[in-house]
């Protein structure tokens, strides 16, 4: 009987220790809060997910853990942000530029946040950037773009005129 209660006070233990460490795991490491895209169930996003999960970083920002489907962020603070599944834009007057093999229309910069969205693709990714510090944003959506254009069904349109980034 000793032996039981001796083998059970072990694996309470063990138990308690491992919630502990779990307390103190999720402490260190914060999720982001993101709201999901319209089209963020699509089966695209999900494959294309699935391999930016496995980035451990992007243009040299560690991954960050998300709430969100069809999500990804960078960063501590967070500097990159990815949805998956923003509507699809149409012909546009934006600037539009190619990296990554995937086409990019820029938005206007607003508050040091540069939004960028795949052209001829759906679904659409948006990724907003924080234009602060040293992050370079051409780095950042040449890997983005690779990882899209390798994981995701070729894009069914292309910019008719191209802006470059590229000194």
């Amino acid at each position: 009987m000793t032996r039981r209660m001796s083998l059970a006070r072990r694996l309470l233990g063990s138990i308690a220790v491992c919630a502990l460490l779990a307390v103190f795991a999720s402490a260190c490491s914060s999720t982001v809060s993101l709201e999901p895209a319209e089209d963020a169930n699509n089966p695209e996003c999900a494959r294309v997910i699935a391999q930016l999960k496995l980035q451990p970083n992007v243009a040299g920002e560690s991954r960050r853990w998300t709430d969100a489907q069809a999500t990804g962020a960078w960063g501590s603070p967070v500097s990159i942000i990815l949805r998956c599944g923003v509507p699809v834009p149409g012909p546009s007057e934006l600037p539009c530029f190619y990296l990554g093999g995937t086409d990019w229309l820029a938005f206007p910069e607003e508050d040091g946040l540069q939004r960028v969205v795949t052209f001829g693709r759906d679904p659409a990714f948006e990724v907003a950037i924080a234009r602060t510090g040293a992050l370079d944003f051409a780095t950042v959506l040449e890997e983005l773009g690779q990882l899209i254009d390798t994981h995701q069904n070729p894009a069914v349109a292309a910019c008719s005129e191209r802006t470059s980034i590229r000194g």
